[in-house]
């Protein structure tokens, strides 16, 4: 297009976009030339303003409020669900019947224990009485923990009579106390002395053992304490290796905690199951634990002195549905006319009897038995029972604790499903069957999901 210039001239139809000096400074004239407003049109405008505002940040506000129930409403529905949990539970199941009957001795001090069972009980077992030979077990445990053997003929090194062993000998003998016999310038191998000790009783064996491993009696004491307080033996003072001391004491259930450490040594439990031994100057010696090998008697030792009368500490084994069950059993301060050893070995034995055959198999849970209740925070429940029956080495009046251990799930939780596991305590010894619910577990509901 063409204006109106000359003749050939091309002049552009648009203004440009920036504006001249003159233009602006006759717009700014014009400006000046206005008339000012009015105090109510400037009332109006900035009303007008303040109206738009409200309506922008009104908009803004319901956005911003329609996003956060949104986003909340999606965290709410994919939040992960709380996992339902086992009510009713009973953390322990006791066996019926009633408590065996057992025959305690009318004198001294007694108790049965089963370990990682139970106890079968006690007699006046809270008072620290003397134990004579019965310290032998723990000088033979100290020594084989320190001097370790291995079974099937090692004998350990040799260990030559002391002028202290011979004169412990020599003392003990004419006091009437439990020796075995030595003589200047012999010598015997660490298994002959435990052997001289633990089957013989013999006083002396201690003494040669104690000077053998720490130089002294006396150093050695300090050796057996230790280790009586390592094995939690809270009951128990130790004066000297042999128990000859009326101060070296301890109660029936500290002895039975010390024989289950000491049968956890495979040489000691070889040694203490001997019927017979052969010593090389006391020659052929017999257990004085002379029911060894009746009702399933394992060991341990049996003995007396002047101080602590006849004393018997004793394990026996029974196998109850294919396991293998150990009671042991510890019988203090006996006598009698056939004398105090006897005393002490009838009277244990009497106990073993009457406790071994209350100790059977025992049907602690029937398969399908409802045993708590699987409810899930939003109401819903289904009971829970055990797959299958569980049989369990018990005796009436025993409690067997149990624990439940669930396993993550994904609801609905359909019939049958296996929804975790029933554990069965017996000591070290777990036995475990697994849950399942009988009904369905329903999920939960859209509306408890978003308002939960």
């Amino acid at each position: 297009m063409v204006g109106n210039g000359l003749p050939g001239e091309r002049r552009p139809v648009h203004t440009p976009h920036g504006l001249d000096r003159k233009t602006e400074a006759r717009l700014a004239e014009l400006g000046r030339q206005l008339p000012p407003l009015s105090e109510e049109e400037a009332r109006s405008i900035a009303a007008d303003r303040a109206a738009w505002l409200k309506r922008r940040l009104a908009v803004g506000l319901v956005v911003a409020v329609v996003v956060a129930v949104v986003a909340g409403a999606m965290v709410q529905w994919f939040r992960p669900l709380a996992q339902p949990a086992l009510q009713g539970l009973a953390t322990g199941i006791s066996v019926p019947g009633t408590a065996p009957r057992l025959l305690w001795p009318s004198t001294g001090e007694a108790a049965l224990s089963v370990p990682g069972l139970g106890s079968l009980g006690q007699d006046r077992d809270t008072r620290p009485v003397p134990i004579g030979v019965l310290s032998g077990v723990l000088t033979a445990y100290v020594i084989l923990k320190e001097h370790p053997l291995s079974t099937g003929g090692d004998t350990g090194p040799t260990i030559a009579v002391t002028p202290q062993t011979l004169a412990a000998y020599r003392a003990g003998s004419a006091a009437g106390e439990p020796e075995v016999p030595v003589s200047s310038g012999e010598s015997l191998t660490e298994l002959d002395a435990l052997e001289g000790l633990l089957i013989d009783s013999g006083n002396d064996m201690a003494t040669l053992l104690a000077d053998w491993d720490a130089g002294s009696t006396s150093a050695f004491v300090t050796k057996m304490d230790l280790s009586a307080l390592s094995l939690g033996l809270r009951h128990t003072h130790i004066t000297e290796p042999s128990g000859a001391d009326d101060a070296v004491i301890s109660t029936p259930s500290d002895l039975i905690r010390l024989a289950e450490a000491a049968m956890r040594i495979p040489v000691f439990q070889q040694v203490v199951s001997l019927g017979e031994v052969t010593l090389p100057e006391a020659g052929l010696q017999y257990n004085s634990n002379f029911v060894l090998g009746e009702n399933g008697v394992v060991g341990i030792e049996a003995g007396s002195d002047t101080i602590a009368n006849g004393c018997y500490l004793f394990a026996a084994q029974k196998i109850v549905s294919g396991r293998t069950v150990t009671l042991y059993g510890a019988v203090l301060g006996q006598s009698g006319p056939n004398g105090p050893v006897t005393a002490a070995v009838d009277a244990g034995d009497a106990l073993l009897k009457a406790a071994l055959s209350d100790v059977t198999a025992v049907p602690v849970l029937q398969a399908g038995r409802v045993v708590g209740q699987l409810s899930a925070p939003w109401g819903a429940s289904t009971p829970v029972m055990v797959s299958q029956a569980v049989t369990v080495p018990a005796w009436p009046g025993l409690s067997v604790s149990v624990t439940a251990r669930l396993v993550i799930l994904s609801v609905p939780v359909s019939t049958g499903t296996r929804v975790g596991s029933l554990e069965i305590h017996q000591g070290s010894r777990v036995i475990e069957v697994a849950l399942h619910n009988t009904a369905p577990l329903q999920g939960p509901s859209g509306l408890w999901r978003l308002t939960r």
